[in-house]
């Protein structure tokens, strides 16, 4: 009986032993061993079972709508069950201040029912949901260029209005899954000092986290999210359901090539990818060195720089080693292209892009889905859907 005890316990010390050495290699990096013995990275989890891979953002919907739709039609259960068909397994909806809330701090019921309904086609197909706050009436992502206020970080009483709309949506969404529907507080702030946007997450996360301690909240740095400014982000210690947020569009002159709301509309030469983005010959040829807006923009996005895809991966790399720090999972849930390039040109970004995440376990959502980067085209005029971008949908879906 005493030796059954001891093979008992020699055994269980064994198996002890074998688990201890199974997961995490560092904080941020989980490791597996493969049949040839090497080292691959995993997703790293949350508590809460939140687990996204690749999905899209439903722009245009309740975000920034314009002429786009009625909303009653640009997205609907037909988009939902289409989206999880192509093999995505989640959606971003992004949603702007104005369009859920009146002036007076009141919801919409309306829009509130336009959300509610799509998490229930979401909860129908299996895909899980982002809730974004995309814009709000004191800021806007893209104010330097006439888009909306940017007044969030001198008015306190912009800042406390942001702490209510996150009480007011915790208390409308609070009893959906922890394990289908994420929060991200704000969309790509662009406060002037770090400390600023620092300071607003943390109020947001005790916010939410009074109500709703189980709930993924999505956190993405300074300045559009860039990657640059993650080693300035600070998010709440010992919070394991937090996922970091990262947002790319290198190189931004193919990306955003004759982008209507930028300077880089005002550039017509050709642009490339791989290799210089725009040539020194092309730069020479079609650039008006007059045209500040333009000259600024060119200066600021590195436009003569040669991309590819080792680019591509040591700009995000900053964000890839905080996530890796904190042991938090990275998100880019916005990158993407215009269609304004030659198609060939197009999708070898998105293969190198996409490879890159999947290399590094990051979790994606393209922008967008049937906008302006468009995988599937809207017909604004019939109010339907026209043919999916196949060959761009199976890069994105692999």
């Amino acid at each position: 009986m005493r030796k059954k005890i001891f093979a008992i316990l020699h055994l269980i010390i064994i198996l002890a032993t074998i688990f201890s050495c199974i997961g995490k290699s560092d904080k941020g990096k989980t490791a597996k061993k493969d049949s040839a013995g090497s080292d691959k990275m995993q997703y790293i989890e949350n508590p809460s079972g939140f687990v996204i891979r690749k999905g899209v953002n439903l722009s245009h919907w309740m975000s920034q709508t314009r002429d786009w739709s009625p909303k009653d039609k640009f997205i609907t259960r037909e988009d939902i069950k289409l989206i999880h068909s192509f093999g995505f397994d989640h959606v971003r909806i992004p949603i702007d201040e104005e369009e859920l809330w009146y002036e007076n701090g009141e919801v919409i019921k309306q829009s509130l029912e336009y959300v509610k309904s799509c998490l229930s086609w979401c909860s129908e197909f299996g895909l899980r949901a982002v809730i974004d706050l995309h814009i709000l009436r004191s800021h806007h992502f893209n104010a330097r260029n006439n888009e909306g206020k940017m007044t969030l970080w001198s008015d306190t009483v912009a800042q406390n209005n942001l702490m209510k709309l996150w009480e007011n949506l915790s208390e409308y969404l609070r009893d959906y899954p922890n394990n289908m529907v994420a929060y991200e507080i704000m969309n790509e702030p662009v406060a002037p000092d770090h400390e600023q946007w620092n300071k607003l997450i943390d109020r947001a996360v005790k916010i939410i986290r009074q109500r709703e301690p189980g709930r993924i909240i999505i956190i993405g740095s300074n300045m559009w999210q860039q990657p640059y400014t993650f080693p300035f982000l600070k998010v709440p210690e010992n919070d394991r359901n937090i996922i970091l947020s990262v947002h790319t569009y290198h190189p931004y002159f193919l990306t955003h090539y004759k982008a209507y709301w930028s300077a880089a509309k005002n550039y017509h030469g050709p642009v490339q990818y791989p290799g210089q983005c725009i040539s020194d010959s092309a730069f020479e040829k079609y650039v008006d060195k007059t045209d500040e807006a333009l000259m600024s923009r060119l200066d600021e996005e590195k436009a003569r720089n040669v991309y590819n895809k080792d680019t591509l991966h040591s700009i995000l790399q900053d964000a890839i080693d905080k996530s890796r720090e904190l042991g938090l999972q990275l998100y880019c849930n916005e990158f993407g292209c215009l269609p304004s390039i030659p198609e060939e040109t197009r999708l070898k970004y998105y293969e190198d892009i996409t490879d890159i995440f999947r290399e590094n376990c990051i979790a994606f959502a393209n922008w967008d889905y049937k906008g302006d980067f468009r995988i599937v085209e809207w017909d604004r005029k019939n109010l339907e859907n026209k043919e999916p971008n196949i060959k761009l949908i199976k890069i994105l879906t692999r």
